[in-house]
């Protein structure tokens, strides 16, 4: 067997072997593999051996025994000829009877045992007595209690300044910044990853080359921009823009978490900001990218803690680190919320963060982008239909579209299928947006209602004009829901008219028509149909002026910025009278968009039978299949 295996072996199991030990390498070269001795362990080791020592020894000397006897008794037994031999050792006597067996006993009071043997009149030469002097074993015991308290606080303190020498985070660094620094090629991902932002990310592009060849910007007169915030909702790329911004900088580029800069001490945030710009300039040209910045950049005096708690005190200093007294030249801060509307606006004025780029979800070409980067290393059969993909996916964001690929190739494993096809696809789509689909066990009665509910929004948002096609409808439950009806939008859309929000309400209301008109009964399955009809009924009497009450709005007063709704904002300020107004409103749109839904409901009642009828013997139905029903829809 090689030595050098050997070693290796040993050294997994963690079993001690000898210091140096002799073998050979690849070459078959003999060479001295040399183990290190960790001293620190042996001598902490050594360290909690002296403590528990005294406990030890009396333990022992305890187990020694066969047990312990009453002073009364041990007399006794000396007068009956049963010992053998005594011992005393201070408070104790030992006792070894004839039999072999060594018993304990304890004196009750000051006497010595030697008084007490002759007060019972025992003649010790009648036994073996032995009396054991103990003053040299107080004197070590005195000088253990002395000693080892302060040996032990030494090595505390000793391993205290070890890990302080390799940089490891103790008591001694909170103040110190836990940014990690990504060097050039450290980082994989680069801009060719990032899609479906080109304008973030041309923002971002123009920043690394500013850092990258500053002469050019310089010569005409720009100044270096001091930050940039990127803003939008989550899994839209943020975070992945500033990694590729990593990728691609010829800079030291430091990253850091926004709730990374808070700790339970006082000035420890402004200590780590500080600490933090203090490396970035002095690796100038250099980037510092903090993550979730509304950890920390909150509007200040709207706390429950006062004005002066610590997430503001760090605040401060990032301000003044920013655009203070003290230059900061060629160090550019990115910075990433998907909360922009709480940021303080102290942070977001010039000269502090100069550009502020809003990332949104991507657009039809946008999805298609990414969807062939994340294709990347998978394998799908050929036939793959990524416009329609793309157009499947309306709402979805980059980290929903890596998700649904990811799902894909899962579940074409788990059947054994060697390429990805579409309906894997398809059904990951769903997966991602409705959740695993659930085998409940439902009765025929529950599973005919949910058939016809489902057909209900299908047949009525077939009917009516300006809504979008209907993509799938299933029966299987998912999630919360018992069923579900899929209408994508078939173009991104910037606005809503208000005969399309109609028509979007009478479609939710299509499911509770055909229970009322089918089984004249009404079931609790609309209740989510319901909440979102009347949201929406309410927006456009409140916020969007679609309502005979005319172009006021009378919800609650937002602080609305560029950055969208504020947290903060005031109760809708009308009168009793009005509010009954607004409340009629809802219910008069509402109630006019299920006499809708309704009237096509009965007028297709056919149509609807055998859309519930086909649902009830596959139980999902892509478009094709409904079309085939129902026909093509009107305006295709």
């Amino acid at each position: 067997m090689d030595p050098l295996k050997s070693v290796k072996n040993f050294r997994n199991k963690k079993v001690g072997i000898p210091k140096n030990i002799l073998g050979r390498n690849k070459n078959n070269k003999r060479v001295e593999v040399k183990v290190r001795i960790n001293l620190w362990k042996i001598l902490i080791a050594f360290l909690i051996f002296i403590f528990f020592l005294p406990f030890l020894i009396s333990v022992f000397e305890v187990a020694g025994g066969n047990g312990k006897v009453d002073t009364s008794q041990a007399i006794s037994d000396i007068k009956d000829g049963k010992v053998k031999e005594l011992m005393v050792q201070g408070p104790k006597l030992i006792i070894t009877y004839n039999d072999g067996s060594t018993k304990v006993a304890t004196k009750e009071d000051n006497e010595s045992f030697t008084d007490i043997l002759n007060v019972a009149k025992i003649d010790p030469t009648s036994v073996k007595y032995t009396v054991v002097d103990q003053s040299a074993t107080k004197v070590i015991g005195e000088i253990l209690g002395v000693l080892l308290p302060i040996l032990l606080m030494a090595g505390f303190f000793l391993l205290i300044l070890r890990s302080q020498n390799k940089g490891a985070q103790d008591i001694f660094s909170f103040g110190r910044s836990k940014a990690k620094l990504f060097a050039k090629g450290k980082q994989s991902v680069t801009f060719a990853d990032v899609a479906g932002i080109n304008d973030a990310k041309k923002e971002l592009e123009e920043i690394v080359d500013f850092l990258k060849n500053p002469t050019k910007y310089r010569k005409i007169g720009a100044r270096t921009p001091k930050g940039v915030l990127l803003f939008g909702p989550a899994g839209v790329g943020k975070t992945l823009l500033a990694r590729a911004v990593a990728g691609e900088a010829g800079v030291p580029f430091f990253s850091m978490a926004g709730s990374e800069f808070m700790e339970m001490l006082v000035g420890v945030g402004a200590s780590r900001v500080r600490d933090l710009f203090a490396t970035a300039k002095a690796s100038a040209p250099a980037i510092i990218f903090i993550d979730e910045i509304d950890a920390i950049g909150r509007q200040r005096g709207r706390g429950l803690m006062g004005g002066h708690d610590e997430r503001e005190q760090t605040l401060n200093q990032i301000l003044v680190e920013m655009d203070g007294f003290t230059p900061n030249d060629n160090v550019v801060v990115v910075a990433a919320t998907n909360r922009g509307d709480l940021l303080d606006p102290a942070l977001l004025r010039p000269g502090r963060f100069d550009r502020r780029v809003m990332l949104d979800m991507p657009d039809k070409e946008g999805r298609e982008a990414i969807l062939k980067i994340h294709a990347r290393g998978k394998r799908f059969v050929k036939n793959i239909n990524w416009e329609g993909v793309a157009d499947r996916t309306v709402g979805f964001s980059g980290a929903d579209l890596e998700n649904m690929l990811n799902e894909a190739a899962i579940l074409a494993a788990r059947e054994d299928k060697e390429d990805i096809e579409q309906e894997d696809i398809e059904e990951a789509a769903t997966k991602v947006k409705l959740g695993p689909a659930k085998k409940r066990l439902q009765s025929i009665e529950d599973k005919k209602i949910t058939a016809y509910h489902e057909a209900g929004h299908a047949v009525v948002t077939h009917f009516l004009p300006k809504t979008d096609p209907v993509q799938r409808i299933s029966i299987v439950a998912r999630g919360m829901s018992l069923g579900h009806t899929f209408i994508p939008p078939t173009a991104d859309r910037t606005h809503d008219t208000k005969s399309r929000l109609l028509e979007q309400i009478a479609a939710m209301l299509g499911g509770r028509a055909a229970e009322s008109s089918v089984f004249d009964e009404m079931t609790s399955g609309a209740s989510s149909d319901i909440e979102q009809a009347t949201r929406i009924a309410r927006a456009m009497v409140t916020d969007f002026g679609m309502s005979d009450l005319g172009p006021v709005n009378l919800g609650a007063q937002y602080d609305v910025d560029d950055m969208g709704k504020a947290q903060w904002y005031e109760p809708a300020q009308i009168s009793q009278s009005m509010q009954e107004k607004v409340d009629s409103e809802v219910r008069r749109i509402i109630d006019e968009a299920y006499k809708k839904a309704l009237a096509i409901v009965k007028k297709e009642r056919k149509t609807l039978d055998k859309v519930s009828k086909k649902l009830l013997e596959v139980e999902t139905l892509d478009r094709e299949e409904f079309e085939k029903i129902v026909g093509k829809k009107n305006g295709e």
